[in-house]
């Protein structure tokens, strides 16, 4: 409520930048990378915080400029409802804070295309075994954003089911990125036994 929608100019945006940056270096195979990333998005975090905390200045200042006296005691609010107000300040937020809005909605595709591309590769040799034949097709048709689901008439053991079948390929991915095998990791087996309980559960 204090900082409207989308959390601008709040801390939710400053949080986001911090921990997107976080996530990129844990997902990233590159080890300078792993190191940078989370230096970059605390300075980007700190500068965004830094750009909200100065505002005020930059006001006081312009004003100066322009030859008006400096407000010397608090006006009233306008007389407008709250969603109004939120409405109008989640607008020039979003102008204000314009290059780190777009440096997140840049973060969030860049991670949902990485993280297809995850379950694509690695699901790929599960094909007859975690996975059916139709069922990868389905991942290989999958988009950013939009969850697949097996089966429509039990939407929660198919939301469990997809939901197993992606945390199997990011373990498998984890494995791999530390140079381990992961047909020999217990997390793995129980990846698979897990969804093997769910496909019955699906077909009965």
């Amino acid at each position: 409520m204090r900082y409207a929608w989308a959390g601008l100019a709040g801390h939710a945006m400053f949080s986001g930048i911090f921990g997107a940056a976080l996530g990129f270096a844990r997902a990233t195979r590159r080890r300078w990378l792993g190191v940078l990333a989370p230096l970059a998005g605390f300075a980007l975090a700190v500068l965004a915080h830094a750009w909200n905390n100065s505002l005020p200045l930059f006001l006081a200042l312009a004003v100066a400029r322009g030859g008006a006296a400096a407000p010397t005691e608090a006006q009233a609010p306008p007389d407008l409802g709250l969603l109004q107000v939120m409405a109008s300040a989640s607008i020039s937020n979003f102008f204000i804070f314009l290059p780190f809005v777009v440096l997140l909605i840049w973060i969030i595709r860049r991670s949902g295309h990485a993280e297809r591309a995850v379950i694509r590769e690695e699901l790929a040799g599960e094909v007859g075994r975690s996975i059916t034949a139709s069922g990868y097709q389905t991942v290989l048709a999958d988009r950013v954003y939009r969850t697949r689901r097996i089966d429509g008439r039990n939407r929660a053991a198919s939301a469990a089911l997809v939901s197993a079948q992606h945390e199997l390929a990011f373990r498998k991915r984890r494995l791999r990125d530390r140079q381990l095998d992961p047909e020999v990791d217990p997390r793995v087996a129980q990846r698979r036994e897990q969804i093997a309980r769910l496909r019955r559960e699906l077909d009965a």
